[in-house]
């Protein structure tokens, strides 16, 4: 059993009140946000780092809307909105294996304040949820601290963004969350310097050849081999020969994956090839265990790069992602359960906050969006079970396996987070909870803000 203590009672000094509070920032939350003050509400945008993004620009992920293909009947809304705004201000590239662009994970730091700030935002950094406050059922804030100390945060709605369903665990929502064995990897995300960019360019079109037939090497994946013959910056075999040459250990784990943009001063980003099985991102100590071991095993891999593949002679580490980046944990118990064949049939629904194309990447499938085929996104599976005032956003929303590992890609995050922030401002304004928001109002706004829902 574990030893505890009692703590003392206390008075919590309240920081700020607010309609919208939105905790969380990464690309749900921060959309969230945006979308509930453009709606009119007053909002609070809390995050625990230094900078809003999440994935993108803490764990380091720039390739955005990589799924997008000739034939890809896409989502519109902020999210979209982030590409040509990142554009504009010079911090895109080209994605190689889509028709999207790449987010410059520093420079999007500077595009996500600027939105921000233009959109009426409070933004509240460096501030971690520890406790939440309820009344009867109802959610009436949260617990923050950081430099300031412990400090309160009240708000007519709240919207978790958190990723690991933080709030709505700590409200007491209902959940579900896979055996640590069972949940999606966990990944340490690299960049390198001094790559020869021009020769690993010759090498992968002359020798390597990459496509995404590639990927089902050393595991079972699922397509509907449409994918097979199409371009995927991605390398496996040169690890399992480093592996058996000793060139790295035996043990170092599935260390195999994808490459994303090269500067011109031959830097290579978006490297990800660690991906780390049984561990639970809501366990500190996973967590601790999991970033360490995450990035000796990106050391390894550079070394595999640096000993087998032209251009990487010189490579060496230029940084690592801030922090580790994670699929899968606490999924919500909504009103509405978004599963396999919903995604795999074209779903369709009544209450519809978004489209997001067919794809999905991990848990065994992988199948890319490029015959138009798209689903629906329904309001229930945005807003828990037994807890008034909240609403979630972003991969912890309600959905079975393949449901989320769909719907956890970012841009389909954004699509939540804008259905979600939409939805909370029109929840404070009507004075109404989200079980009772007019649908058809939540949609005729959605609307106006350039979301597509059917």
């Amino acid at each position: 059993m574990m030893k505890s203590i009692t703590e003392p009672s206390r008075e919590t000094p309240v920081l700020m009140e607010t309609e919208v509070l939105v905790v969380g920032s990464g690309p749900a939350g921060l959309t969230a946000a945006i979308a509930s003050a453009r709606t009119g509400a007053k909002t609070v945008l809390l995050e625990r780092y230094g900078c809003f993004g999440g994935v993108l620009t803490q764990v380091g992920v720039e390739s955005f809307a990589w799924y997008r293909h000739e034939g890809t009947e896409d989502c519109e809304g902020i999210g979209r909105e982030y590409e040509r705004r990142a554009k504009e201000l010079g911090f895109t590239r080209p994605e190689p294996q889509s028709t999207s662009e790449v987010l410059d994970t520093e420079g999007f730091k500077y595009v996500a304040d600027r939105m921000i700030v233009e959109a009426g935002v409070t933004p509240l950094l460096h501030s971690q949820v520890v406790d939440v406050i309820m009344e009867d059922g109802t959610l009436k804030g949260v617990i923050v601290e950081g430099k300031s100390g412990r400090q309160a945060v009240l708000a007519e709605r709240i919207v978790d963004c958190t990723g690991d369903a933080d709030v709505a665990f700590k409200a007491g929502a209902p959940y579900t969350k896979r055996e640590k064995n069972s949940l999606m990897g966990v990944t340490v995300m690299f960049n390198c310097a001094g790559v020869h960019v021009e020769r690993f360019n010759k090498f992968v079109e002359e020798e390597l050849k990459p496509t995404y037939a590639d990927w089902g090497k050393n595991w079972d994946v699922i397509t509907d081999k449409k994918e097979d013959d199409l371009f995927s910056p991605y390398m496996e075999e040169i690890f399992t020969r480093a592996h058996e040459e000793g060139v790295i250990p035996g043990d170092a784990g599935a260390i195999a994956g994808t490459w994303s943009t090269f500067t011109e001063t031959g830097e290579a980003l978006q490297l990800n090839m660690v991906y780390a099985f049984g561990f639970d991102c809501t366990d500190v100590l996973d967590v601790t265990r999991a970033e360490i071991e995450g990035r000796q095993q990106a050391i390894w891999a550079i070394d595999a790069l640096r000993h087998y593949i032209p251009g990487f002679e010189n490579a060496r580490l230029r940084n690592f992602g801030m922090t580790l980046g994670t699929r899968e944990s606490r999924l919500i118990d909504g009103k509405a359960r978004v599963v396999k064949d919903y995604v795999l049939n074209q779903g369709r629904c009544d209450d519809s906050i978004g489209i997001f194309p067919e794809f999905i990447d991990g848990s065994g499938y992988l199948i890319l969006p490029t015959t138009g085929r798209y689903y629906q996104i329904p309001f229930g599976c945005l807003v828990p079970q037994k807890v008034e005032n909240l609403i979630v956003a972003g991969r912890c929303i309600s959905a079975d396996v393949i449901g989320h590992t769909s719907m956890r890609n970012m841009m389909c995050c954004a699509v939540t987070g804008q259905g979600a922030g939409t939805a909370a401002a029109l929840a404070a304004k009507n004075s109404v909870s989200f079980n009772a928001l007019n649908i058809a109002e939540l949609q005729s706004t959605l609307k106006e803000q350039g979301v597509r829902v059917d």
